[in-house]
């Protein structure tokens, strides 16, 4: 990996944010508005989703109590609202890539402080409910403990202080656009996972900008890297979706010359939004015909500027004809690259079947060969 050999600047510790960046809070937060907002007659419609990220709690109520013109004081939703949130936190999810990397940092030892505009009550609530995460963090902040939170760097440089690191010395790792600006004010290395889609021209100021933690290279930044790409794919914790084949856009044979099967993701769209954009692959079941190979895409596909995120599953195999209309489930156990931007349609092409040729050769390692007798596949 030639990027990798660029060293950007050598650190000695990382400073993690909580929502967004490790946590899927924001898939918690919609569901929580979307109930209580009934019960003032509004409807919750995500459009505040840009004006909340990366503010504290407070900041964020009040955001929502005057979009929404609602009949009570930000202190009033606050209360009636906290107990709702309480109830939910055991159920947040791990975002892709999250368990791997604060693994990685407790086995070799890097230090890190967590930093978070959450109350520090909430934060350790919240990562009670996931295994090895308060042992790895040798140092937690909350918002309630500095003066102001975020954008203010004040959380990130006592952060510094309690690690008793210098603060040009550490990586902040963070989804939103003020955790992003509190970093650089302390003076510190930033890497940007930005949480909301298509939204990177607002995180210009960060070192890098990556798609998800997935693609996080901690040796760019002189830290231990990670030891699990085997042959330019990532294992994955395995996952299942199927459907019927939709006719879709039509544009994978007719443009790009290559052949995909456009799935429904109705009924999947909140597993989908769990993944990151990218290049996956795995095996695919078709119910007449058998199992085979594949590689596959989820995201707002850029080049065409879909405005959702799409799986497009390409089977790594000649058909005679279309298969419109069958059952077709995937099992999807590697990863292999973010989404990118291409300039030209023969790049885009190029690149499509370099993955083809990566994911088929993956696929003949028992690591994932395993995965054809996944009996999701058979269908009776």
């Amino acid at each position: 990996m030639s990027t990798a050999q660029t060293m950007k600047k050598l650190v000695s510790g990382v400073v993690l944010d909580l929502d967004g960046t490790l946590l899927n809070t924001d898939g918690i937060v919609k569901e929580i508005l979307k109930v209580f907002l009934v019960k003032y007659g509004k409807q919750w419609d995500g459009r505040e989703a840009l004006k909340i990220v990366g503010k504290t709690p407070f900041e964020s109520a009040a955001v929502i109590v005057e979009d929404y013109g609602l009949p009570c004081a930000t202190e009033e939703f606050i209360s009636e609202i906290t107990p709702m949130f309480s109830d939910q936190w055991c159920k947040i999810k791990a975002l892709p890539g999250a368990n791997r990397l604060i693994k990685h940092l407790r086995c070799h030892e890097v230090p890190v402080a967590l930093a978070s505009n959450s109350p520090k009550a909430n934060i350790e609530t919240k990562i009670s409910y996931h295994q090895g995460w308060k042992e790895t963090f040798s140092v937690i902040i909350g918002g309630d403990e500095v003066r102001i939170g975020k954008p203010s760097p004040e959380i990130f440089l006592e952060g510094a202080n309690k690690l008793k690191i210098e603060p040009s010395a550490l990586l902040v790792i963070e989804d939103s656009v003020p955790g992003v600006a509190a970093g650089k004010a302390a003076g510190m290395e930033v890497v940007a996972v930005p949480s909301l889609p298509k939204q990177n021209h607002l995180y210009t100021s960060a070192d890098e900008v990556i798609n998800s933690l997935l693609d996080l290279r901690p040796e760019k930044w002189g830290l231990p890297p990670f030891q699990d790409w085997i042959e330019g794919t990532l294992p994955i914790e395995p996952w299942h979706i199927g459907g019927p084949v939709i006719k879709g856009f039509g544009r994978g044979s007719k443009v790009l010359g290559i052949p995909t099967a456009n799935l429904s993701t109705e009924g999947y769209s909140d597993l989908v939004s769990e993944h990151p954009s990218g290049v996956y692959f795995g095996w695919a079941g078709l119910s007449t015909r058998g199992i085979y190979k594949m590689a596959m895409s989820i995201g707002w596909n850029p080049f065409f500027d879909n405005k959702e995120k799409t799986i497009e599953p390409w089977l790594l195999h000649k058909f005679d004809e279309d298969f419109y209309g069958e059952e077709l489930r995937l099992v999807i156990v590697g990863y292999i690259r973010p989404e990118a931007n291409f300039p030209s349609l023969e790049s885009l092409v190029a690149k499509i079947h370099e993955d083809g040729d990566i994911a088929a050769k993956a696929l003949d390692l028992p690591l994932y060969t395993k995965y054809r007798d996944d009996p999701y596949l058979k269908m009776s």
